[in-house]
């Protein structure tokens, strides 16, 4: 699947940073892990940390799928609002779902500490800003689940809001729990890391069919070599249905750019350098970078066509730099690298995480949605917990067959 068009920026500013080989011999271990982006270099990383001997596999480089399109907003805040998801799934589940996420962006922090470099992770408030109006009281009703959630939340009317950010809207939400990271760099420093502890990482290697018995998996690979593996965890995102057999989630294309750094006497383009994203539905968004660049999205297609989308990326661009510049007519920004990646939005904004069916050693890390790295960061703790026979609750919330 042709995942991304035009200019990333995290692969550009980073530079090929690691090399891996193809498969060319057999291989065995307690885990195989298929995807070698964010999600599988999460796994990776958790599961040589428990000190199971894990293979990954990618067809591509590694990381250079969604991951190296992923505009890297960390956040708490679900696609779909407290007050709607609950309605879905249950208050209970729907707080926990808010929780998990939230503990996600300290897990991320915890992270980075450990590695070579902070991964450009920056502690980041996260401003929801009412796009209409008549969302200043869905903003309200929402303020009020969340605060009944526990979660850190403030209310700004319109007055409010354009004194502290600027920012000329109704309403809006704004909470100190969020964050924002290279999302690259982090994949290729937890997969450094699970090398070191012994895991064996190979890319441009595509598994074509999947065998297993009672007792192990058998991945067949394009390049003849086997691996065989007690489990096997699928972290192909959007790529997933091979081994699914269906698709779990509807597929569109959301359209990115970065800006040069932009110059600011305080440091931050805008007050605080907050995360900022709206109540339209798709939904415009922005953050900063750890080098003063701004980087906005949105503008999503509600299909996957590569070719259309190609040929929409100069003009959507165009859209996003009249919005940002309506948004924030004070920046002047001047743009740099133009994107568009895929990326998979299910009914309820949840992941799929889990075993295919109740008992199967078949898992999937699917962190489907705008919050897909904070999912995928506890995909990787609740598989790696799976595996070692101590499966959470938690998993319930993510089930393949909800």
């Amino acid at each position: 699947m042709d995942l991304r068009s035009g200019r990333a920026f995290w692969p550009l500013t980073n530079g090929l940073m690691h090399t891996y080989p193809p498969l060319l011999d057999h291989e065995q271990a307690d885990v195989l892990v298929i995807g070698a982006g964010i999600t599988g270099a999460l796994l990776a990383d958790a599961l040589s940390a428990a000190g199971l001997d894990t293979v990954v596999l990618d067809r591509r480089d590694a990381g250079f799928g969604s991951t190296s399109a992923s505009t890297a907003l960390l956040q708490y805040e679900i696609d779909t609002n407290l007050v709607d998801l609950s309605a879905m799934i249950g208050q209970p589940d729907a707080e926990r779902a808010y929780a998990l996420c939230r503990d996600a962006i300290d897990r991320v922090r915890d992270l980075t500490a450990g590695l070579p470099d902070d991964c450009g992770f920056r502690a980041r408030g996260s401003l929801y800003y009412a796009s209409r109006r008549r969302d200043a009281q869905l903003l309200r009703e929402e303020h009020a689940a969340r605060t009944r959630a526990g979660l850190n939340v403030e209310y700004l009317d319109a007055r409010d809001l354009k004194a502290r950010f600027g920012i000329d809207a109704p309403a809006a939400l704004y909470s100190t729990d969020g964050a924002e990271v290279d999302p690259y760099r982090l994949a290729q420093h937890l997969l450094q890391r699970a090398l070191g502890r012994g895991a064996r990482v190979y890319d441009r290697t595509v598994v074509t069919r999947l065998d297993e018995d009672r007792r192990l998996f058998t991945a067949h690979t394009d390049r003849g070599a086997q691996v065989q593996a007690r489990w096997v965890v699928v972290a192909t995102g959007y790529e997933a249905e091979t081994f699914l057999g269906r698709r779990l989630a509807q597929l569109k294309n959301s359209y990115a750019l970065a800006t040069e750094p932009i110059a600011q006497t305080d440091g931050e383009p805008w007050p605080e350098g907050c995360l900022i994203w709206e109540t339209a539905r798709p939904y415009l968004y922005a953050r900063t970078t750890a080098d003063g660049r701004v980087v906005v999205g949105g503008e999503d297609d509600a299909h996957h066509n590569p070719a259309r989308r190609d040929r929409a990326l100069a003009a959507k661009q165009r859209r996003l730099e009249r919005r940002l510049e309506k948004l924030l007519p004070h920046l002047n920004p001047e743009v740099a690298f133009a994107w568009a990646g895929t990326f998979g939005e299910t009914k309820d904004g949840l992941a799929y995480i889990g075993p295919k069916a109740p008992g199967e050693r078949l898992l999937f890390a699917l962190g489907y949605g705008g919050n897909g790295i904070t999912y995928s960061v506890q995909a990787a703790r609740l598989l790696t917990a799976c595996i070692q026979g101590h499966a959470e609750d938690d998993l319930r919330i993510f089930r393949l067959d909800r």
